[in-house]
């Protein structure tokens, strides 16, 4: 689904103003901002609960989130909560109310729980949800890229303004940028580098007549970056138009997390992965997951890069106990050995196309 990629570039620029006439220019840096990975420390972890509130063409074509995703939040959240905040983004008080009644049930510590009012038009966190960044005192703050559905395939109105809320909510500040960026689109190794596709990002159905020069530019600007490893992507492979978070995953700043030579679709592509370099000259290590033995959605396979990293935990998708399943866990337990790594059923999510690290969002700890 996700794995397909062209080519990788991998460079250092020094520009960073955007080159291209109708690319809006960023203003002069009143902050200095950078974004830490993942798998640093969390004050917590952000999710949208699935409703049946929104009049959009999602529930009008019958996905029945409530009945086919709640269980999958219910077991993150319970996995979560032990070891960091889990801030969910309810869609009204009654829908507060029903979530917090349910966790309650499940035993939770709800000191660990809150809730947030915001109408959403879906779950999909990482994407429409506050990408968190600090400033060079350490403050934490909220960069609100634009959010337009995946360049305009389903309703966004409602989740176009989550971070915004979220900023407002928490007491923080919020940084507006003009650019077209879901976050399952971007990895950051804490180190300086990025990797992303063009597939996504560079499309004309977000950031038309962009150059990479131009999204290098604010990704510098906003996110501390100083070196990009540029997978091409193909256009129309999913909703996302192929994230990277579907294909390779940093981890501990020097390790890429992928699939196995033989599960890319032209296995060159993993080549260029591997001769990628990060921000100090060096390569990375490569760890591969491989994919599920059986065929299980939409007539293929199913994958474990989608995963998610969080204090204590480490949430990886499973299928229906495929047989790799307990494979792929034990792949990841070796990676991050300080964590336990826990399988949440996901199949149901991946219909849909994305799984938990599609619908979480980390708050780094300050």
């Amino acid at each position: 689904m996700f794995w397909k990629s062209k080519e990788i570039n991998a460079k250092k620029t020094n520009d960073a103003t955007p080159s291209t006439p109708n690319v809006p220019p960023i203003p002069e840096p009143n902050r200095i901002f950078t974004m830490p990975p993942e798998d640093g420390p969390h004050e917590g972890t952000w999710l949208q609960w699935p409703h049946d509130r929104a009049k959009s063409h999602w529930w009008e074509t019958g996905r029945n989130l409530v009945a086919r995703y709640e269980k999958a939040w219910i077991d993150m959240t319970v996995a979560l909560h032990t070891g960091e905040k889990v801030h969910i983004i309810v869609y009204d008080c009654v829908h507060r109310d029903r979530v917090k009644r349910i966790l309650q049930d499940k035993g939770c510590d709800m000191n660990q729980i809150d809730f947030f009012e915001i109408p959403t038009d879906d779950v999909w966190c990482r994407d429409n949800g506050p990408v968190f960044v600090m400033d060079e005192n350490q403050q934490l703050h909220v960069t609100d890229w634009g959010f337009n559905g995946w360049g305009g395939k389903y309703d966004y109105k409602l989740s176009n303004e989550v971070p915004k809320c979220v900023a407002n909510s928490i007491g923080i500040p919020i940084t507006t940028i003009p650019m077209i960026n879901e976050g399952g689109s971007i990895e950051v190794d804490g180190r300086g580098t990025l990797m992303a596709k063009k597939s996504c990002i560079l499309n004309p159905n977000r950031n038309k007549g962009w150059k990479q020069s131009d999204a290098e530019a604010y990704f510098r600007r906003y996110l501390g970056v100083t070196n990009f490893i540029w997978l091409e992507g193909t256009r129309g492979l999913d909703i996302t138009d192929d994230h990277i978070d579907g294909t390779a995953r940093f981890a501990h700043g020097n390790t890429i997390v992928t699939f196995f030579r033989e599960d890319f679709e032209k296995p060159h592509e993993y080549d260029q992965l591997k001769d990628a370099r990060d921000a100090n000259g060096e390569p990375y290590h490569l760890v591969h997951l491989p994919l599920t033995k059986r065929k299980c959605v939409n007539r293929d396979y199913g994958f474990y890069i989608n995963y998610y990293v969080g204090n204590e935990v480490v949430l990886m998708p499973s299928f229906d106990e495929d047989p790799n399943d307990e494979v792929a866990r034990n792949i990841l337990q070796n990676v991050y050995a300080d964590r336990k790594v826990i399988m949440v059923p996901m199949k149901e999510v991946l219909k849909d196309g994305g799984m938990m690290h599609c619908v979480t969002q980390q708050q780094p700890k300050v």
